[in-house]
Order: structure tokens, then sequence, then C-alpha cells
């Protein structure tokens, strides 16, 4: 991934700054996305920074059409383009579906969905114009099963995978691929927020065949094969990376 530049949202930490950090090792130039937390960037771009990699720290809403104008062209103005666009940012309400509101909804699905959507849109002119891209949507398995309290970020997942296999058609002629990774159980700081977090893990590594949960390292190394030319092949799947978690009814 010499001389190529990403960009990965919301890698200030967790499966985000696993990402940021792998492909970083791999050569590639990296924009790390915040929103609120930026001593979490910059630790980010810190850690590839000294092992002898590029990184810029960029705050922006993904979630918001003029936040992700202004990720792509600071990337853009820092190192000339974009190559590989990692939507990995998330957020959402956790509670029932009969008690989400409009403003969750647009909240959620703006943040989790339409940053992929029009992240897209945003970037492929700068890897149309060279024939070659990667984006990557991070989805959850919520997508496709009912998990307490999930409802609008499930469907915002669901979302994410949809526009994938729209993306992918639409964009292969141009040398564009793109696919989606669903990880399983992740023990990041992403499950702080959840109220079941206790119940979450005890129940995951429960019915995980692995007998351990997926680790952020091994979820960015996914993303870093499907983004090489080994996985061009590979258009509008989705990938999961779980231990075998879904596979247990």
């Amino acid at each position: 991934m010499v001389g190529k530049t990403a960009i990965i949202t919301g890698s200030g930490r967790g499966i985000g700054r696993a990402i940021a950090i792998e492909l970083a090792q791999r050569g590639a130039q990296v924009a790390v996305n915040f929103f609120r937390r930026r001593e979490s960037a910059e630790e980010t771009a810190a850690v590839i920074t000294a092992a002898g990699g590029r990184a810029i720290v960029v705050k922006a809403n993904v979630g918001q059409l003029d936040g992700l104008q202004t990720l792509v062209q600071e990337t853009v103005k820092a190192f000339g383009g974009v190559d590989i666009f990692i939507a990995n940012a998330a957020s959402g309400v956790l509670r029932p579906a009969v008690e989400q509101d409009e403003r969750t909804w647009d909240w959620t699905m703006n943040i989790n969905a339409r940053s992929l959507l029009f992240g897209a849109r945003a970037v492929a002119p700068f890897m149309q114009a060279q024939g070659w891209g990667r984006i990557i949507g991070i989805t959850s398995i919520g997508s496709t099963r009912v998990l307490p309290e999930y409802a609008m970020v499930g469907i915002s997942k669901a979302a994410i995978e949809a526009a994938v296999r729209y993306l992918a058609v639409e964009l292969a002629p141009t040398g564009i691929v793109c696919n989606a990774i669903s990880p399983g159980v992740v023990e990041t700081e992403a499950l702080d927020f959840f109220p079941s977090r206790d119940q979450i893990l005890a129940e995951g590594l429960r019915r995980t065949p692995a007998g351990r949960f997926v680790q952020p390292e091994e979820v960015a190394r996914l993303v870093a094969f499907l983004c090489s030319d080994d996985a061009r092949m590979i258009m509008g799947q989705v990938i999961t990376i779980d231990g075998g978690y879904a596979l247990l009814a």
C-alpha cells in the first residue's frame, strides 16, 4: 500500500484506530478522523508517525455532508488524493424500536449509513481518475439478527450492506472495489454505551466457538486484505469475522 492514501472515519479508537495503524504499517498515508475526542485521534496519529508513517488528524462530523467534504478536502490537500475509504464511524441511541424518534433516526442513519454513501460519492472521482479504489463499510450482525435495544443501529447497518451492493455494481467498471465487513463481538469502548454490556460479553463468549472475542487488529488485517489486489474479485460482499458466533442459533 505504499503511496496509497486512506481515509478511516471514526479512527481515533477501537476498530477504526486498529485499521488506521494497520494500513499505515503497510505503507499507506492515513487521514485519522474524529468528531468529539481529539486526544484519541492524536494518539492514533502519533503511533503512526512514531513508526515512520504519515498521518493527519481531521475533525469532521461525517453525518453531515459538509463534514464529509471537509474530511475529503483536507485529505486531498495533504496527500494529493484518496485511494481507500473506510466507513467505520458509528453511533446510535440504544433503546427499543418503538421508543425511537425522528432525531435519533436522523442521527444514527446519517452517521452510520449516509456517511458511507455520500463519502463514496465524494471520493469516487479521485479513485476513478486513476482506475483504482477501495471502499469498505463496517457493519454488524445486528443488520440481520435482532439484538436487544439495537433496532436503530441494526437498521442503519442493514442500509450499509445494501449501499455496498449497489456501489459495488456501479463502481466496479471504474476499478473501484466495494465490500463490507461484519465483525462479531469486539471488546472495545463502544460496548461501554450498552446498558447490558456485561451480559453481552458473557453471552457472546459463551456462544463463540473460537472461545474468544475477535480483536480489533484482526478486523484491521481483514480490511487490509480486502484493500489488496489479491481481493480485487471480491465485490459487494459482507465478510463476517466473528469466531463462529453467527453460526449458532
